[in-house]
């Protein structure tokens, strides 16, 4: 964990003046020797840059979305998200709702590990069990229930839920399959998986992992032999690494950094929409009588916020402020409401609440999102401008926030956090951060505390609907119900931004922020 020390207060424009480059490198001064590249790839070969460290290749507790396109490369799914956000068939060569609270899928013929040995229907069901076994999962979160399996024949099997789960097939897109032994309910970082590449050497540590090519692969050959996979915290190091061809790929960049690189020689910059909103979300563990427990306090603080600035300051255009509590390029999200900047409405609002001297505290973790010391830094003077006596603390990658967010360390009141929609609909994120529940709550799976009974109730009705055009009004509803909640100080939409050599072809970048990497290709 890091700690910045906050000096003499600045103006509010001359931090919004700080570069994103700079920024990060006052952010991540501390990990200078964490790692950083050394050698280029060779004939062959490929060196993906990540900007947070894979602890992981299993997705049941790490799943960012850089991580996601290594994780899919060494195990799959039955199904995955492709173009347009529309769900393909990958490890099931059927999947099909046969009754309302019923799905029939088999799997494909031909599919096995990289030892040789077939991909069963008793896999499935182990891996169902394992997810479910993760205290804290972010996977089963996305679930209103995780299904059950019923085996049919060898490759034919019905997962049952008690109430319709119209996107079922989105769903399991997020399930990775292991053999049955092997499988736990933990992370992990090795091991045997039906994917285009299998693990050569591996470091949760570090975070540095080599893949080559599986041999035994049931599917199309990957046309890229070996894969190195960096932890570089460092963005600068990672920008001149890029630059001088150290490294291939790199994922998550800021808009400086963007900036930077845009029309070099040798390197290309891959942008497209996202699917992935990142939040100033509110802590609601607080107790009753607290000043953040009153809605009406949460949405005073937020007219504090200049999101337009941000946007266009810090940001530099590569971001949206949110107008709902979910991104609008999901399916069957609604605008919901905007962010307002006005720090004299808040200053009066907050006295009118008996809430003007308000300490808040916002906790981060290096990386969470592009130029985020940046916005922090900026977000802190704005709370500052009306009164509020903010401070800022972040988090080392691979630090122990998880048990801050969770409730079992320190106490904070705001969070810097991206969430990623792995399925490309709303009710899935939705459910993910709104479902919470006072059962859920017990176990630390809900979502920084968020627990509204009714929201929740009218969240489960709304995605077990099985008519598209009815769960859509029911999900309108519910959306604008959450947002008068005020869930989040700010909120923003990011582009997804990722850079590479020129050599390194076919890189299909999707709105989840991934790409298939046995689909990826060198020139010469």
């Amino acid at each position: 964990m890091t700690r910045i020390p906050i000096g003499p207060a600045l103006s509010r424009r001359s931090v919004l003046r700080l570069s994103a480059g700079a920024s990060a490198g006052i952010a991540l001064a501390p990990l200078t020797g964490c790692a950083g590249p050394t050698g280029a790839p060779g004939p062959g070969a490929i060196s993906l840059g990540l900007n947070r460290s894979l602890v992981s290749l299993d997705n049941k507790l790490n799943q960012f979305d850089a991580a996601v396109t290594v994780q899919r490369a060494v195990r799959q799914a039955l199904t995955r998200i492709g173009e347009g956000l529309r769900p393909e068939l990958v490890l099931a060569d059927r999947f099909e709702m046969t009754e309302p609270t019923t799905w029939t899928v088999r799997l494909r013929q031909g599919a096995r590990y990289s030892d040789g040995t077939p991909v069963t229907v008793k896999d499935v069901s182990t891996a169902l069990k394992m997810y479910a076994g993760v205290n804290g999962s972010f996977i089963v979160g996305l679930f209103p229930e995780m299904p059950t399996v019923e085996p049919v024949d060898e490759r034919t099997f019905r997962l049952h839920t008690k109430r319709p789960v119209p996107i079922l097939d989105q769903l399991m897109a997020n399930i990775l399959i292991s053999p049955a032994a092997a499988n736990r309910a933990g992370e992990l970082s090795g091991g045997v998986g039906s994917g285009p590449y299998v693990v050569t050497s591996a470091n949760s540590g570090t975070g540095e992992y080599a893949l080559a090519a599986n041999p035994r692969y049931w599917g199309r050959r990957p046309a890229v032999g070996r894969v190195r996979v960096r932890f570089v915290p460092e963005e600068s190091s990672r920008v001149v690494a890029v630059r001088s061809g150290e490294l291939d790929v790199i994922d998550t960049i800021t808009p400086d950094s963007a900036e930077q690189l845009k029309g070099l020689p040798g390197v290309v910059l891959d942008r497209t929409s996202g699917t992935r909103v990142n939040q100033l979300f509110f802590n609601f563990r607080k107790p009753r009588g607290h000043p953040l427990a009153d809605p009406r306090v949460r949405e005073a603080l937020s007219y504090a916020i200049d999101g337009e600035s941000l946007v266009r300051d810090v940001l530099t255009g590569s971001a949206q402020q949110a107008e709902g509590v979910v991104p609008l390029a999901l399916k069957g999200s609604v605008r919901t409401g905007r962010y307002v900047h006005d720090p004299g409405e808040a200053r009066k609002r907050l006295a009118a609440l008996g809430a003007s001297d308000l300490k808040v505290k916002i906790i981060w973790e290096s990386g969470e999102f592009p130029a985020d010391t940046s916005v922090m830094e900026a977000v802190l003077e704005m709370l500052r401008d009306v009164g509020v006596r903010a401070t800022l603390q972040q988090f080392e990658p691979g630090g122990d926030i998880l048990q801050w967010r969770q409730g079992r360390r320190g106490d904070w009141d705001v969070l810097g956090n991206g969430f990623s929609v792995p399925t490309g609909h709303a009710s899935t994120s939705l459910q993910g951060m709104y479902g919470g529940t006072p059962e859920k709550e017990r176990t630390r799976d809900t979502y920084q505390g968020y627990v509204f009974p009714e929201i929740a109730a009218r969240l489960a009705d709304a995605s077990s609907e099985t008519d598209e055009k009815t769960r859509n009004t029911k999900l309108a509803a519910v959306q604008k119900q959450i947002w008068d909640t005020r869930p989040c100080l700010w909120a923003f939409v990011p582009d997804v931004v990722l850079a590479r050599r020129n050599r390194v072809r076919d890189v299909r970048l999707l709105q989840l922020n991934s790409y298939d990497l046995a689909a990826v290709r060198l020139e010469g």
